[in-house]
């Protein structure tokens, strides 16, 4: 590969709760912790939040008396407020050069190859203070000549205060002394459990895993943690994933705000999930030949369990919620047995491929009406929001939704919810 590569890792920091506080300013300077579903586990926290010993994962009801004495700010996930979000900052980082790679909702890649002779810190912070004033995001990039190097950038950008936000590891000579300081197991790639291996063999520090001879890297973590070793040498092996892979596979799956032990509520929410699955494959313009529906009971509450599922081809391939809504019945009627109380339901689809590869019926694929018609179900929710328009067999009372008691508006993706200004 090339020897003039140039990558910047922009991460959000502490995402979710940022994405709270661009639209509630209220939050800001105060501890606040975003739940997962269910409002069960802390999966976003505030600086001030994780000085008050709030732990990443850890069940919000642990800390209800810390909670309540430091007066937390606790908010429900609100992923579709936090995609949007994440979709407004990569538009703002295209601005800066325009191949980006989307690694996860909060941080993304640059290629900022060929860009070797500019103020690499400067861009960062140009980069920064862009992204802050026009979505109001707080971020930091790290910058290097290998994508891995980036990611380490970033982390110490984060970390060190002294980097007001840019880490540009550039230099070689700068580079090693970073290093010799990084801890071997935030490295980007090295799990767990190979950060208890290299450490057994005293490899403690991102330096020394570099020092790692080739031959021993690939006998250790295989080809994998090789081309890691390269990477934090200053090459780069990882190109730019600017078009997504196409997808071989979509899920929905929710927990219940309170157990389900009827078929008719357990269809409800499989439907809820067909019909958020049918929107994921339109949009992608792919159809489904396969699908699964599984549901199990909690293994922490008491009474019988059971994990059930069932699964059925999809002929002809389809992504039309009607079509799959049918073959769903007769999965979720496999999965389901009486006498149990559900915590969880969930629908996937496999077989994916593009519309309309596959093997037409008799009388032709008859999808037109079909394209029409779902077209026009998904651009009514979009503008007007989600499920303004949704299937019958989801229902109205919904007892088996989530629980979400403290969820934002979704300020940008419904009419109404857009915040107004009055002068």
């Amino acid at each position: 590969m090339s020897a003039d590569r140039l990558f910047a890792l922009v991460d959000g920091n502490n995402f979710y709760v940022s994405c709270e506080r661009v639209f509630r300013p209220s939050l800001c300077c105060r501890p606040v912790v975003v739940m997962s579903n269910n409002d069960g586990c802390a999966i976003s926290r505030s600086e001030e939040a994780k000085l008050l010993g709030i732990g990443m994962g850890e069940p919000v009801f642990k800390y209800r008396a810390l909670i309540e004495r430091h007066g937390v700010e606790l908010c429900s996930a609100n992923f579709t407020l936090y995609g949007d979000m994440s979709t407004r900052v990569n538009e703002t980082l295209r601005t800066f050069a325009p191949g980006i790679e989307m690694y996860s909702i909060d941080e993304s890649f640059v290629d900022l190859s060929g860009m070797a002779d500019r103020d690499l810190k400067g861009y960062g912070r140009e980069m920064r203070e862009r992204v802050r004033r026009w979505t109001g995001i707080p971020v930091c990039v790290g910058i290097g000549p290998t994508k891995a190097l980036a990611k380490l950038g970033n982390a110490v950008a984060k970390k060190n205060k002294l980097f007001a936000g840019v880490c540009d590891l550039m230099d070689r000579r700068f580079r090693e002394q970073v290093l010799r300081l990084f801890p071997v197991g935030d490295v980007w790639g090295v799990g767990r459990a190979k950060r208890r291996q290299l450490t057994a063999l005293g490899i403690d520090t991102a330096a020394r895993l570099a020092e790692l001879p080739l031959g021993q890297a690939r006998a250790l973590g295989t080809v994998v943690l090789e081309r890691l070793v390269r990477e934090l040498n200053g090459e780069s092996c990882l190109e730019m994933e600017t078009v997504p892979a196409a997808r071989k596979s979509a899920a929905v799956t929710r927990s219940f705000g309170q157990p389900v032990n009827s078929f008719a509520e357990l269809m409800e929410s499989v439907a809820q999930h067909v019909a958020r699955v049918g929107e994921k494959l339109r949009q992608q313009d792919l159809v489904a030949g396969e699908m699964t529906v599984f549901t199990h009971t909690s293994s922490f509450r008491g009474g019988p369990q059971r994990c059930g599922t069932g699964a059925r081809r999809i002929s002809p391939a389809t992504s039309d919620t009607r079509l799959l809504l049918q073959v769903a019945r007769r999965c979720a009627e496999k999965a389901y047995r009486g006498g149990y109380r559900y915590i969880k339901s969930g629908v996937i689809v496999d077989d994916l491929r593009p519309r309309p590869a596959g093997q037409p019926t008799l009388f032709g694929w008859g999808e037109e009406g079909s394209i029409v018609l779902m077209k026009a179900v998904d651009d009514i929710n979009r503008r007007y929001g989600a499920d303004t328009v949704f299937p019958a067999s989801r229902g109205t009372a919904r007892s088996w939704k989530m629980r979400q008691l403290r969820l934002s508006p979704r300020y940008t993706t419904r009419i109404g919810d857009v915040p107004v200004v009055r002068a």
